[in-house]
């Protein structure tokens, strides 16, 4: 059973890098890949990737801290969600800006590719960190539009 900061969570190694995560009733598999220092897991269709909070993998303690649930760290830390433009395109319309909330299947960028309107949306709620593109602009196949929070 791996360490997690709720005990009302329950990981099951299943096979390297695939895990069994039972919460409030739920049972859902997560793949985890990637280096100590570069942690990428796929859960529920969304790539999610950070760093672990120290070199064995958990999160690291000072020697003063206290065991119990309001001294329990983060075990991952997410980072930014990058959301790149699928193939080359041209930016017709940016409908965010830096700071504004946005709620998962909002549409944050219009482009348009082949004469086809091309909806960029929003992967999962959260906020928009910043802007990388502007109206106008052609853009390459994965190139960074928008970083959510």
């Amino acid at each position: 059973m791996a360490r997690v900061s709720d005990p009302s969570v329950t990981v099951t190694p299943l096979a390297p890098g695939m895990y069994r995560v039972e919460h409030e009733g739920r049972n859902e598999i997560v793949y985890v890949a990637g280096s100590v220092g570069d942690r990428w897991i796929f859960w529920e269709g969304q790539v999610f990737r950070g760093e672990w909070g120290g070199p064995d993998g958990v999160a690291g303690r000072k020697s003063d801290d206290v065991a119990g649930p309001d001294k329990v760290r983060p075990i991952y830390k997410l980072q930014p969600t990058s959301l790149t433009a699928p193939m080359p395109a041209r930016v017709i319309r940016i409908l965010v800006q830096p700071g504004a909330a946005v709620k998962k299947g909002d549409t944050l960028v219009m482009l348009e590719a082949m004469k086809m309107e091309l909806p960029v949306r929003a992967p999962a709620d959260g906020k928009v960190a910043a802007v990388h593109c502007r109206d106008g602009e052609l853009v390459q196949a994965d190139a960074v539009l928008i970083d959510l929070e």
